[in-house]
């Protein structure tokens, strides 16, 4: 596992809720229930499993975000898909403009991830990436699991998930059923399948 960059939340604190030592020696015990308190992860569909709007996908999402930044989170994590994991980033993004507070932590399955995909969505992951708080590569190459991996790696990471879930049988689907198993509070936006 490789980052790119660890900016401070303040206090000691990271981006992604880990503490310095530098800085408050006495906190690094702190157990990962307490750290992931404040982030917030997304799971759901690439834009061609779901029937809808993009934009009132995008309302939606703006709309749970903001219950979220409501609620106290301030890290957002994204795996980086196509479709929802880029929109919500988007939208963390733009709302941290307002709020310096917010951070955005990219999780990258593998590198080289959006080798593959179209021209316009390499051009969108490329700006969320070098915009991104935190870079976070979980592997040099694909596995057959690294999605899965990565999934798994979010959920374990954070305290709420935001799904975008058409009820298919699929990866979103195992993710939000992996976070419940966890206890992680999961908000789901539903939409129909495609």
């Amino acid at each position: 596992m490789r980052y790119n960059d660890r900016r401070t939340l303040g206090n000691g604190v990271d981006c992604m809720g880990w503490f310095k030592k530098s800085r408050n020696e006495e906190l690094k015990n702190v157990p990962e229930s307490v750290k992931r308190q404040y982030r917030c992860a997304f799971t759901g569909h690439r834009p061609e499993k779901v029937i809808g709007s993009e934009g009132r996908i995008i309302v939606e999402l703006r709309r749970e975000i903001e219950k979220a930044i409501a609620d106290g989170y301030k890290v957002f994590l994204t795996g980086m898909s196509r479709g929802v994991d880029l929109w919500a980033a988007d939208i963390v993004l733009e709302l941290r403009r307002y709020n310096k507070d917010l951070k955005l932590v990219c999780v990258i399955p593998f590198e080289g991830m959006e080798d593959r995909w179209p021209a316009d969505w390499k051009k969108h992951y490329d700006l969320v990436r070098r915009q991104a708080d935190f870079v976070w590569v979980l592997s040099d190459r694909y596995s057959k699991d690294a999605y899965q991996k990565r999934n798994q790696w979010l959920v374990d990471h954070a305290s709420r998930l935001i799904a975008v879930f058409n009820g298919s049988v699929s990866g979103t689907g195992n993710t939000i059923r992996y976070a419940r198993e966890a206890g992680v509070t999961t908000h789901i936006i539903e939409v129909r399948c495609s």
